[in-house]
């Protein structure tokens, strides 16, 4: 049961539903707020987040023989992303990962953690770890900007869109005209129990306003741009969350198939809805080409200075020029894409570091 965060005593909050149930959706000025947090002046309560953590001796190197990402040598302080995959490849979970020098923070989903934490423990066998679901014990803040007066508490840094070490991007631009540059992420955890003291009378933002700058950067969401298919090449994940340079892990093999013959079989688009409407469709809405149903809206968001704009997961065989629809109900959402995922291996205009080329199969 979500428990509800003491944030909501707010003067204007009304609560957010779905996946940021407990948190604010908006104080009452969801553009303002937007543009106060895009600018760093303003944090959103993200306290609803699950947090699990894992002790003991082994963690990393546990962690890194079940995960994506090579975090045997992680720092203390130093962010990353994992995945744990299912043996076809498909994203089980999605996990941001800091470590303090003693204990390994995973903050992930809400609905994420029970299982997380549940799985974990079943990969134990004998070494010297121990995880715990303390998500009720520990809350998260998210900002755009690193905060002085936070900094005796730990925070997790985006690495979007970085590439990092042994990853890889399926973007069509550079790293350096990437749009997720312009929104640098941190969550920090706070001890819930003193939440309200931490934040004091700091400017809040609702979760409306981080979903939109998160749509703007491109990032994908575990819960909203995933499905039960969903493979990392699709949504861009190589570039944060997968070395592919490591050793074994479950789901390798996928990883290493689909990046070499270059072809996921589907892509994640940013889309450009037409504004003239004075409502948006919801997440969920199918996107068409013509009459053929091509993909399906995944985020969707009105964006400060773009006005509303989405996120979508298409057929690899869409053409890159084809104005889509989507479609809510009855509704018509024209729409023009721009994108994010490259249709093919030949368009990527990104970079991969620390990766040997296997054999094509």
């Amino acid at each position: 049961m979500t428990i509800p965060s003491p944030l909501l005593s707010r003067p204007g909050a009304v609560e957010a539903a779905g996946a940021d149930a407990g948190v604010a959706l908006h104080y009452g000025e969801p553009l303002r707020e937007q543009r106060a947090l895009a600018a760093g002046t303003a944090v959103v309560d993200l306290s609803h987040r699950g947090v699990v953590t894992v002790t003991g001796p082994d963690r990393l190197s546990w962690l890194n023989t079940l995960s994506s990402q090579q975090i045997t040598n992680l720092a203390p302080g130093e962010s990353s992303e994992l995945l744990l995959l299912s043996v076809q490849g498909r994203i089980d979970f999605d996990a941001r990962v800091i470590d303090d020098g003693g204990t390994t923070w995973l903050i992930v989903e809400a609905a994420e953690a029970a299982p997380l934490a549940e799985y974990l423990n079943r990969m134990k066998f004998m070494l010297r770890v121990e995880v715990a679901d303390v998500s009720a014990d520990w809350a998260v803040m998210g900002s755009t900007r690193a905060v002085p007066e936070w900094s005796g508490l730990l925070a997790w840094q985006d690495p979007w869109p970085h590439v990092s070490a042994g990853g890889y991007s399926y973007a069509t631009v550079s790293e350096e005209d990437h749009p997720g540059l312009e929104r640098p992420w941190f969550e920090y955890l706070v001890p819930a129990a003193e939440l309200e003291k931490v934040v004091a009378d700091r400017p809040l933002a609702g979760t409306l306003a981080a979903e939109a700058l998160r749509v703007a950067a491109w990032r994908p969401r575990i819960g909203a741009e995933a499905d039960d298919k969903t493979i990392p090449h699709e949504l861009d994940l190589l570039r944060t969350a997968v070395h592919l340079a490591k050793g074994c892990y479950k789901g390798q093999e996928t990883i290493a198939r689909v990046h070499n013959l270059g072809h996921p079989p589907r892509r994640l688009v940013f889309l450009q809805l037409d504004g003239s409407q004075h409502t948006m469709p919801a997440a969920g809405s199918p996107v068409l080409a013509g009459e053929r149903k091509v993909g399906t809206v995944t985020s969707v968001a009105q964006h400060y200075e773009m006005g509303p704009v989405a996120l979508a997961v298409i057929k690899r065989s869409v053409a890159p020029d084809e104005i889509l629809t989507v479609l809510d109900g009855d509704e018509p959402y024209p729409a023009s894409q721009e994108l994010i995922v490259a249709p093919d291996a030949g368009q990527v205009v990104g970079r991969q570091t620390g990766f040997l080329r296997g054999p094509r199969e």
